[in-house]
């Protein structure tokens, strides 16, 4: 269940506690760095807070609590409330693996690949390691988004691991894709674990509702791309071959070559 910023939350987890637990509210104003059982919060009194938080929030107070400050039990509950995300999206491309790898993995080339990328600028590479910036397409505030990320990819396993070096609204990013062999193309997924700042304009599980969204929006699109690309290719080696043949030169001698 979505909680509202630190400040409110901590008033909120106050008022229980003076409202629910007989918590003097000139002693909390006076000592703001006093743990629950400095104020006064007896065992009775927790087991009441306990079961305001988990009736409104769904969140469970450990014993421990006592030795807690009012603001370090309402970032307790934010935490508690709003689990770090993690999103899990794939599609399958009718195409060769090699394809979908090099296509995919060509960070240089995805304004071409993605629809929601006006730039993608190379920082550094070391060896299978990239860094680079991302820019996006102005949103409907006029305001382009842009950060540092870093992408290693491993063509051995046919995975990739990147994060977000400059995280912006987010505490911390992390990205895994995998591909995988299947009889109707290769399965490209992504999974996405994350977690945002409390300053963030959206939480963990809005954001984890936002990236489900926007990846089933991009991986249609990447397969769009991807499919045509592989049948353009299809189509060039077939008149290459075609035309080869009609003229008696052999393919044979051409791949030797």
């Amino acid at each position: 269940m979505t909680v509202t910023d630190g400040a409110s939350l901590t008033a909120e987890i106050t008022d229980i506690l003076v409202t629910n637990c007989g918590l003097d509210p000139d002693a909390a104003a006076r000592a703001p760095a006093a743990s629950l059982e400095e104020l006064g919060m007896d065992s009775l009194a927790l087991l009441e807070l306990s079961a305001v938080v988990a009736d409104r929030w769904q969140v469970s107070i450990p014993e421990q609590a006592a030795q807690l400050t009012i603001p370090a039990v309402a970032d307790l509950v934010a935490r508690r409330a709003d689990p770090p995300g993690h999103t899990e999206n794939s599609v399958v491309i009718a195409a060769p693996l090699e394809l979908v790898w090099s296509v995919t993995n060509d960070v240089a080339g995805w304004p071409d690949l993605f629809t929601e990328y006006a730039r993608a600028e190379i920082l550094d590479r070391n060896g299978d390691t990239v860094r680079f910036r991302l820019t996006m397409h102005p949103d409907e505030n006029g305001v382009a988004w842009s950060w540092v990320s870093e992408r290693t990819a491993d063509p051995a396993t046919r995975q990739v691991h990147a994060r977000r070096v400059e995280t912006g609204p987010f505490e911390y990013m992390r990205i895994r894709w995998t591909y995988t062999e299947e009889p109707d193309g290769v399965r490209m997924t992504w999974m996405q674990d994350f977690a945002m700042k409390p300053t963030a304009p959206v939480d963990n599980a809005g954001m984890t509702e936002r990236i489900n969204t926007n990846s089933a929006v991009q991986l249609a699109v990447i397969k769009e791309r991807v499919e045509r690309l592989a049948r353009n290719r299809t189509t060039t080696l077939t008149s290459t071959a075609s035309a080869t043949g009609a003229t008696g030169t052999s393919a044979t001698g051409a791949d030797d070559e």
